[in-house]
């Protein structure tokens, strides 16, 4: 069924899903023209709690003073200390002996970790206030789309079925993807096979308490800072952890492990092989020994990332995850539906203005694209191959971050939301960078399967602790990173040229960069 273009449209926009990313993009379209009618269509009569709960600088500066979540944050949510990564060998028989990376005092540029289901909530609640109508709980069936004309979204709400238009649908609908499912535009990542099981915890020991202070002195003195409310990594040869605290008590603990890498346990409840698998880790052991998992809230998802090839057209346009998700690793999802809502928005509002269309869909489609495949290449691709050896993830944090934030983080607070619009890699200027994070990962990478081929990971994994002073977007903050480039210098000519000829893996993996988008068992 097609709308004919004579008739008006019910609604301006009709966005498909009424969590952070749908609503987001609600409250900029009203914000940025207050009379435009807006439909959001939210399947959930509440929303329930949701991995995503870590945000980066990017996301934090999208929550707090685009949207105007400051206070929100504050009160509800947890304000992030950063990053910090644990590792262990056979050597390391507790927490005080496991290897760690992190910073030693409090972060400067701030950072939350949310509860998804609070945050979605009030995002929502504002955008309705914006002017939004919501219809609630209602789900969509089909969108029939109508290049240049009015799109019809079938909706089922109080058991009826119900057809609406609309001149454009914001495909806000997350993991579902509806419209790229729809349109056959929906590609597995097969290049990056990961699985992710979690869980909210409850009696996860104190980080910063007194009994682990007591039990481990030596350990506690060495950082001045929280180490609670950070995003504390565990890590193992093709596997990592996360445990996150949320506001109130509870504690969202999980584990992405790549499934060529990983074998994982086959018996019992998922809540207690999660558990098994995670205390093979001392710090997790020491962490989680009076833990339990919230019955009902164990998950599981398999084969992780995935793109679309179209990301927007005359009359849609996606957000969030709708578009595509790399991995959970840096917590990148949330600046992800920072740059597709802000982009989404713009590109809307300049239709709705007058503007000429054909350009700006070309230009949205080919820089998030370049955005998903470059950030994919640059960070991800064989990552796991090396996230549980101490020494090469102690170079790949300094570089990862160091870049992120004179590159990435800094842009909004130097230019303002403008530069929301413009995603990870997208522009020329970001290229040289790319190749260097490309070439830095893969060598590393190639590295650790050298390693493993000896029977040598993890020999620097026990007692060593980088304690970090943090990054900041002042222009001493490069020197950090030239000193890991000289870092990596000295791996390559101690050990690295061992490597140097060989082969990164045997047979032919897909390329990440050719990819159709439009954009072994763990060792104690």
């Amino acid at each position: 069924m097609r709308a004919s273009p004579q008739q008006p449209p019910d609604y301006d926009v009709v966005i498909v899903g009424g969590a952070l990313a749908g609503a987001a993009t609600a409250i900029l379209l009203l914000r940025g023209q207050p009379k435009l009618r807006v439909l959001i269509v939210e399947k959930s009569a509440a929303f329930s709690r949701r991995v995503g709960e870590a945000t980066v600088e990017v996301s934090g500066y999208f929550l707090s003073r685009v949207l105007g979540l400051t206070q929100h944050l504050n009160e509800a949510h947890l304000v992030k200390q950063g990053m910090r990564f644990w590792f262990f060998n056979e050597r390391t028989a507790s927490l005080a002996d496991c290897s760690e990376i992190g910073g030693r005092y409090l972060a400067r540029v701030p950072a939350y970790q949310v509860d998804r289901a609070v945050l979605d909530e009030e995002v929502l609640r504002r955008a309705c206030a914006c002017g939004a109508e919501l219809w609630r709980p209602a789900s969509v069936g089909k969108v029939s789309l109508n290049a240049g004309g009015y799109q019809t979204v079938e909706v089922k709400r109080r058991e009826q079925m119900e057809s609406v238009r609309g001149r454009w649908v914001v495909d806000a609908s997350g993991v579902a993807a509806m419209l790229a499912r729809q349109e056959s535009w929906w590609r597995p990542n097969t290049a990056h096979p990961t699985t992710a099981v979690w869980a909210r915890w409850t009696g996860v020991t104190d980080w910063d308490g007194l009994e682990l202070s007591g039990k481990f002195p030596d350990w506690a003195k060495t950082c001045h800072g929280i180490r609670a409310t950070a995003t504390n990594h565990f890590t193992g040869d093709g596997w990592w952890a996360w445990c996150i605290p949320l506001k109130g008590g509870d504690v969202s603990v999980g584990v992405v492990f790549d499934q060529r890498r990983v074998q994982w346990p086959e018996d019992g409840p998922l809540g207690e092989r999660l558990k098994r698998f995670l205390t093979q880790h001392p710090v997790a052991e020491e962490i989680l020994r009076h833990a339990r998992w919230r019955d009902g809230d164990v998950h599981w998802r398999k084969n992780l990332p995935y793109s679309s090839t179209t990301f927007a057209g005359d009359g849609f346009v996606l957000v969030g995850d709708a578009a595509g998700f790399l991995d959970p690793l840096y917590s990148p999802g949330m600046d992800w539906v920072s740059f597709t809502a802000s982009s989404a928005a713009k590109l809307i509002l300049s239709q709705q203005g007058g503007g000429e269309l054909a350009a700006a869909l070309a230009q949205h489609n080919r820089v998030f694209a370049r955005s998903y495949q470059r950030w994919f290449a640059a960070l991800y691709l064989d990552k796991y191959e090396y996230l549980g050896e101490y020494d090469l993830m102690r170079l790949a944090f300094l570089l990862d971050l160091g870049l992120y934030y004179l590159g990435v983080a800094s842009q909004p607070y130097k230019y303002g939301d403008a530069a929301l619009a413009q995603p990870v890699f997208a522009s020329p200027v970001s290229t040289p960078f790319f190749h260097l994070m490309r070439t830095y990962n893969r060598r590393f990478a190639r590295i650790a399967r050298r390693r493993r081929e000896r029977g040598r990971l993890g020999r620097r994994n026990a007692g060593r602790r980088f304690m970090f002073k943090g990054y900041t977007f002042s222009r001493s903050s490069v020197l950090p990173v030239f000193a890991a480039l000289a870092g990596w210098l000295r791996l390559e000519l101690s050990e690295g040229w061992q490597s140097w000829a060989r082969r990164p893996v045997v047979g032919k993996q897909p390329d990440p960069l050719m990819m159709p988008v439009a954009g072994a068992t763990p060792h104690r």
